[in-house]
């Protein structure tokens, strides 16, 4: 029993297979012109002609019997195809319009102008570029930065010390020493380096560092 039962489903995917076979050979060109007239290229009406004789295989037993209405079966089925690419399509296209659009209104150079602090950021090794400019640039805490980097927080801070000790070197001319010092911690010394980097005024950076002092003070 169980080996007839196999012959028989073997017996049944050959005559579905003869059956899509037929009915690819009477259908397929006049499929992909209609197909072709209504994409973007060859290719897209290649692709949702194999699409449409899946979806046929996989219906195999819903295909009308009469060549005719086979016929107009699978041009049903290739329209609907057609036509869940086009939404497909749209949808594409629509998001990466979203996206081109949020790309340009998001994306913007780092606010720094100077090419002597660019130039003293680039020259800076690898792991303490990225750290300098996350922090400084892209606006991240150093522990921020430090999981966007998979490392340790002291590791962090001892690449974000040295990369500063650098930059201060570098930087040295254009340093006012002549402003009063904020208190030794991490936010408080970035003060000269914040301003340089973003171009905000060192005075307005002292406030709103004072600020967030003050809170990072406060916090349990």
């Amino acid at each position: 029993m169980r080996g007839s039962g196999k012959v028989a489903r073997e017996a049944g995917r050959e005559a579905a297979a003869e059956r899509l076979r037929r009915l690819h050979e009477s259908t397929a060109t006049d499929l992909l012109s209609y197909l072709a007239r209504r994409t973007l290229s060859a290719e897209d009406a290649a692709d949702l002609l194999a699409e449409a004789f899946l979806v046929a295989w996989r219906r195999i037993g819903q295909i009308p019997k009469e060549n005719e209405a086979s016929r107009m079966w699978m041009f049903v089925v290739a329209r609907n195809v057609l036509t869940n690419w086009r939404r497909g399509t749209h949808r594409r296209i629509a998001l990466a319009d979203e996206l081109r659009t949020s790309i340009r209104t998001a994306i913007v150079e780092p606010p720094d102008t100077d090419n002597e602090v660019r130039d003293a950021v680039n020259a800076l090794p690898a792991k303490g570029r990225d750290l300098v400019m996350l922090v400084h640039w892209d606006g991240f805490t150093i522990v921020q930065a430090a999981q966007l980097l998979h490392i340790s927080e002291s590791t962090a801070r001892g690449r974000y010390q040295r990369a500063k000790a650098a930059l201060r070197i570098a930087l040295e001319p254009a340093t006012d020493d002549r402003l009063p010092a904020l208190p030794k911690s991490m936010i408080g010394e970035q003060d000269v380096l914040t301003s340089r980097l973003t171009g905000i005024p060192r005075e307005n950076v002292i406030e709103s560092t004072a600020i967030s002092v003050s809170i990072v003070d406060r916090t349990p």
